[in-house]
């Protein structure tokens, strides 16, 4: 597996890979209704590409494939982080999210976490600020604010 910079190349896989992985793994969480209102199956790539290139962001690619993504903006706000069905459960959102957290100099990394997600944050070190229902195309989805707060270590120079 390559981690590699995001290219506005990868705006309609990593598309398709955010609508796949909704519709299949937080099947566990969420409904039908909540998943089409999270993931429309018809998605602005323009503004998708626009979002991608504000922030850093990171595609995970193995045999010419990317299977999975994830990007943070400078101020420790980590925005997406998304792994294909396939790829559960092999270090991939990790290795991701370890090179996303430390490309910002911010002493607080915040996420909102699906209810499918909030396992591997917590065991990340995050912790969580509040549950929250959040109203998206006509439908609640249950989410988490979650933070995690870092510890940095200042050389007096001596």
């Amino acid at each position: 597996m390559v981690i590699r910079t995001y290219k506005p190349t990868d705006c309609l896989e990593t598309a398709a890979l955010f609508y796949q992985t909704v519709h299949t793994v937080n099947a566990k969480d969420y409904s039908a209704r909540q998943r089409d209102a999270w993931a429309e199956k018809h998605r602005d790539l323009a503004g998708w590409n626009r979002s991608f290139l504000h922030h850093l962001s990171l595609v995970a690619v193995e045999k010419g494939k990317i299977i999975g993504f994830g990007d943070i903006h400078k101020d420790g706000y980590l925005d997406r982080l998304y792994v294909h069905r396939e790829y559960q459960r092999r270090g991939v959102a990790a290795k991701l999210c370890d090179r996303l957290e430390k490309s910002v100099s911010a002493p607080v990394i915040t996420v909102h976490a699906s209810i499918t997600a909030l396992p591997f944050f917590l065991k990340r070190g995050y912790r969580i600020r509040k549950r929250q229902a959040v109203f998206r195309n006509g439908v609640f989805l249950i989410n988490y604010q979650m933070e995690k707060r870092r510890l940095h270590i200042f050389s007096s120079g001596a």
